[in-house]
């Protein structure tokens, strides 16, 4: 499974994911849907939903996001809304979530080939979602770590891991679609 591990703060790492994107979408595809997962609630399971808020109404012809932080897809919301998306063929669906992870793997952006598992750290049972993952590792999963520390998460990490995400999918999708390259990459500034 392709795997690539983005420091958060690079200050390449739009183009790092809008690379590995590129790759990892198939020819073919006609329509991408965003999934932001994650709480408005929570500063640490908020990365889903500021990614959503970020892309929400920017290239409406091939981009659909679901889960922003006015409507996000939290434990109790993203079932009942996943089963009521209808992809048409030719989709490609890219899955954002927060997560806990390595040492090694601590404060970094992860794009992964395949499914996200979403709640997986918190020993919840979600449906897998996605084609391919993007990850933000914002905690070290360690038993000696609270779960509680997602509450007080440092919302700058949270906020340029979103920036840099949503930079890099805006880029992939305007170099995808060949949108002109003078297309704004984000709608609200960032």
């Amino acid at each position: 499974m392709f795997e690539e591990i983005i420091p958060y703060n690079h200050k390449l790492a739009p183009l790092f994911i809008r690379n590995t994107l590129h790759a990892l979408i198939p020819e073919g595809t006609e329509h991408i849907y965003v999934v932001g997962i994650g709480s408005n609630l929570i500063n640490g399971d908020s990365l889903g939903p500021f990614v959503g808020t970020l892309l929400r109404d920017l290239y409406p012809d091939h981009l659909t996001v679901r889960g922003n932080l006015q409507s996000p897809l939290d434990a109790t919301t993203l079932v009942p809304e996943i089963s009521r998306m209808i992809l048409p063929k030719n989709s490609f669906v890219i899955a954002i979530d927060s997560v806990l992870g390595t040492a090694k793997t601590l404060n970094s952006i992860v794009v992964r080939e395949g499914a996200l598992l979403p709640g997986a750290g918190l020993n919840q049972h979600l449906p897998p979602i996605g084609d391919c993952s993007i990850m933000g590792v914002v905690l070290e999963n360690n038993p000696a770590i609270e779960k509680g520390e997602l509450f007080y998460t440092n919302l700058h990490l949270i906020y340029t891991m979103a920036a840099n995400i949503a930079k890099g999918i805006s880029l992939a999708v305007r170099q995808y679609f060949n949108y002109p390259s003078n297309q704004p990459i984000l709608l609200s500034s960032s």
